[in-house]
């Protein structure tokens, strides 16, 4: 604490030269509610300090104790405020009262407690300090000026949406006095790009759901701000992406790279939003064109609008506020408060998952404090290849029961039946991480050959593999083990782990070099890459990417591995995901390439293969990959595509299916050709080529084959769907004639005709009114199922006083069926006991209205 606060008046005072009579500090005055008292020590470091006891405030629980959240560590905090008039007044009273005149600089916070799921404090086993300063407010301090949108990482952005909205100039105008809330809009939208800016850039997007929905919002707000108060034309807001860029790019190199990628996913996102801002003006205006009078408005709808438009809900209130209408706040709350309890139950159906599995702080201090050591888990990697290239059994490993977890808290012994975490001295079981599912298996206790222990899940918590097992029977600590892995799943997550690497070096290869790696996941199943990509892959790229796989695959290379430390591999050239969060040293795998000559001074053989970083479990030999297909491939977002691959078997079974399907396409786009075909026959291809649409899109198959098989299949849905047109015209100009014939120069046309569909039987009706513009026209269609279609259609000339609608009802109704249209055109069905009474009624209809 003396150290931590002594550096903080240390930088301000002395270095960035701040006048010592401007500054005010904070600390915690205690809460009697939580037993905690003053904290009188930091209040004396800063009096040691020289900071007049005028200046040194204490503050309740709201101000002066940090938390991140419900639950989790937080502590007392001292924070450094800063007086902007000055001038030799006193401004204590200011201090924490929400003055613009008077802010906050600096927070030390002091971690000492953990809050836990009852609500009460834990101290910590070890203390820190959690320091930070507003740099934009430190700015303003240093560059003189009274608001952080004054100073110059601002004031470029400001003078963008100047130039891009043109309208007036950014005064720094607050409240009332901000007429028209344009100044505000300067401010929300220059520091929502910002954020857009870094997020997007640091693999978030806007999205549905966690810090995505999150983001959404903000853009969604800067977009509205944007076009409803500043008035600017689309594109603004992407439009700023260079000023950022010109601010930051300094210190974030990777918005200078990524700036173009930025800009489409703003555009591609307020591009979306401002089309559902057309629609929810539109439905509410619908809305409340059809409520009652003195109601409020439908919780129902403005949910609607707010969960699938993603409408704001202050701009819901201020447009039902235009209109004199208010919200049915009640009913809204309640859908609030429904909505948080489903969107609850799925984290929390996760977490009771894992409730034996995730060690909290306490208790990995208490595991160390107790010498517990941490889980020796280099078994995982003990497996060789036989003289043929099958693996052998992975080798059985002995442990001893360190310690047991269960409900929170650490134990001795565990009962029969009961669920718990295992922490052992060694394991060869593989927790998950890096992006591989965990090992599952089996323990048994030495000399009971016969009980087995599953192991569900294993997860590495603080250094201590924890496998969660159902205790069959009593379990406990000092207990020997003997740990067997499920070998197909260990086995075949290693395939589809190389698998991984293997796909992201061909897609470097065959993309380029600009393309990285955004994410993966690696389970028994398959495998899922997430990478950046400029635009669409191709079918040609993607069948480029399985050859590149493929050939690695048939060579045969060793899988070489070795840890070593993270300088060391920073040299590495080309080396791929390099990251802060790796451990030192680091486990680098590289295909067909020994570590030692990766690592060679000046040495390129890692830019000719796959060389990463990684702490999974891999194959000895590319060959037992067998085969790799990627099954899908689709953008998730603008700029980042996500892969679904499989390998050995499933990608042979898939591969079989996509050329079985290939087959079937080819003998419907044969059978289509022929010549003759009927509009039945023709029909029934359409259907067929639907159902194969369907079960292309579904089907795990290789997935430039399933884009060169939608592409064939939308083509013959065109013919067929045009064929069938062309074919009704031609039936219907013949039906049209030889009723043309039979009724010559009648005002109206009542008959029944031959039709296959109510299709055709319109057409009949439309050809024949082109036919006789002064004739109305009613046909009746019988059909083998005991249906009568029924169509007409009304001259114009017999407008309004003759209708459609009403006159298909008629004769509709007589045959027990239903019908509906509009004034000039109708169609409808009934039953064809009813039909020659409809003939009449059709007839009696028309002359009433003539």
């Amino acid at each position: 604490k003396e150290e931590a606060c002594s550096m903080a008046w240390e930088l301000l005072t002395e270095v960035y030269k701040i006048p010592k009579d401007r500054l005010y500090v904070t600390y915690f005055g205690g809460d009697s509610s939580l037993k905690l008292s003053a904290d009188e020590e930091c209040r004396d470091i800063w009096l040691h300090l020289g900071v007049p006891a005028s200046h040194v405030l204490p503050f309740p629980l709201k101000d002066n104790f940090w938390e991140m959240g419900d639950m989790g560590p937080c502590g007392p905090c001292t924070e450094i405020h800063y007086d902007h008039v000055g001038g030799g007044r006193n401004a204590a009273a200011l201090v924490n009262q929400g003055s613009p005149d008077v802010v906050e600089i600096w927070n030390l916070v002091f971690m000492q407690y953990s809050r836990e799921v009852e609500g009460n404090l834990l101290p910590l086993p070890q203390h820190h300090v959690d320091t930070g300063m507003g740099l934009e407010r430190l700015v303003t301090v240093l560059q003189n000026k009274r608001s952080n949108y004054d100073t110059d990482l601002f004031t470029p952005i400001m003078d963008a949406i100047h130039k891009g909205c043109k309208g007036p100039r950014y005064q720094g105008l607050v409240g009332d006095a901000d007429v028209g809330r344009v100044n505000m809009a300067y401010r929300v939208v220059a520091d929502h790009v910002r954020t857009l800016c870094i997020c997007i850039t640091d693999g978030i997007y806007p999205g549905l759901s966690g810090a995505e929905l999150v983001l959404r919002r903000i853009l969604r707000r800067a977009v509205r701000f944007s076009s409803e108060v500043l008035h600017a034309p689309p594109g603004l807001l992407a439009s700023l992406v260079p000023a950022v860029v010109e601010v930051l790019g300094d210190v974030y190199p990777e918005l200078t790279k990524n700036a173009d990628q930025i800009m489409d996913i703003i555009n591609e996102n307020e591009t979306a939003f401002l089309s559902s801002l057309k629609r929810g003006r539109r439905i509410i205006e619908q809305t409340v064109q059809q409520m009652e009078p003195s109601t409020n408005f439908p919780a129902e709808v403005a949910w609607s609008l707010y969960g699938n438009l993603g409408f704001p809900l202050d701009l819901i209130d201020l447009m039902l506020e235009e209109r004199g209408i208010s919200l049915d706040s009640a009913a809204f709350n309640e859908l609030i408060l429904e909505d948080a309890k489903r969107k609850a139950g799925g984290p929390q159906a996760g977490q009771l998952e894992h409730t034996n599995t995730h060690l909290n702080v306490h208790l990995l201090a208490q595991l160390r404090s107790d010498h517990v050591p941490a889980t020796d888990d280099s078994p995982k990697y003990a497996y060789t290849l036989r003289q043929h290239g099958q693996y052998a059994e992975f080798s059985p490993c002995q442990a001893t029961v360190l310690m047991l977890y269960r409900d929170q808290s650490l134990q001795k012994e565990v009962g029969a039946g009961q669920c718990c975490g295992v922490i052992l001295d060694r394991t060869n079981f593989y927790a998950e991480q890096g992006g591989q599912a965990s090992d599952q298996g089996y323990m048994i206790r030495l000399g009971q050959q016969d009980i087995l222990f599953p192991v569900k899940s294993v997860h590495l918590c603080g250094g201590y593999v924890i496998h969660e097992v159902t205790a069959v029977e009593t379990l406990r600590v000092g207990d020997q083990m003997q740990l067997f892995v499920d070998e197909a799943q260990r086995l075949a997550c290693m395939t589809n782990h190389t698998a991984t690497h293997l796909l992201n070096f061909a897609l470097r290869h065959v993309l380029g070099d600009s393309t990285e790696q955004r994410g993966s996941h690696v389970t028994a199943e398959q495998l899922r890459f997430d990478f950046n990509v400029k635009g669409p892959v191709t079918v040609e790229q993607l069948q480029q990417v399985e050859q590149v796989v493929q050939d690695v695959i048939n060579r045969n290379e060793a899988v070489h591995t070795a840890e070593v430390p993270l300088t060391l591999a920073r040299r590495v050239q080309g080396l791929r995901a390099v990251v802060e969060e790796y451990p030192d040293p680091v486990r680098i795998v590289s295909l067909g390439v020994p570590v030692e000559s990766v690592l060679a001074c000046d040495s390129e053989a890692a830019m000719q293969t796959s060389v990463e970083l990684c702490c999974g479990t891999h194959l000895l030999q590319t060959g037992a990959v067998e085969d790799l297909a990627i099954i899908s491939e689709r953008q998730f977002v603008k700029g980042i595509s996500r892969i679904i691959a499989v390998t050995g078997g499933q990608a042979k079974q898939a591969r079989e299916v996509g050329q079985y399907l290939a087959m079937e396409v080819d003998s419907v786009s044969l059978r289509m050709k022929q010549r003759n075909t009927s509009i039945l026959e023709m029909q029934n291809l359409s259907k067929e080529v639907g159902q194969l649409t369907k079960v292309v899109n579904s089907t795990a198959i290789p997935q430039w084959q399933r884009k060169e098989l939608q592409m064939i299949l939308k083509a013959l849905q065109r013919t067929a769907n045009t064929t069938i047109k062309k074919m009704e015209v031609q039936q219907a100009e013949e039906k049209a004639q030889s009723l043309l014939a039979k009724h010559s120069n009648q005002p109206v046309i009542i008959d029944t005709v031959p039709a296959d569909s109510l299709s055709i039987l319109m057409k009949v009706v439309n050809q024949l009114c082109d036919k006789s513009p002064g004739t109305s026209v009613l046909l009746l269609s019988p059909q083998a199922s005991g249906e009568v279609l029924c169509a007409c259609q009304v001259s114009k000339n017999c407008f309004p006083v003759f209708s459609a609608t009403d006159w298909a009802v008629a004769v509709c109704t007589q045959m027990e069926g239903k019908a509906g249209g509009s004034p000039i055109v109708a169609k409808g069905s009934g039953n064809a006991k009813g039909m020659q009474g409809a003939l009449t009624t059709a007839l009696e209809f028309a002359q009433s209205k003539l």
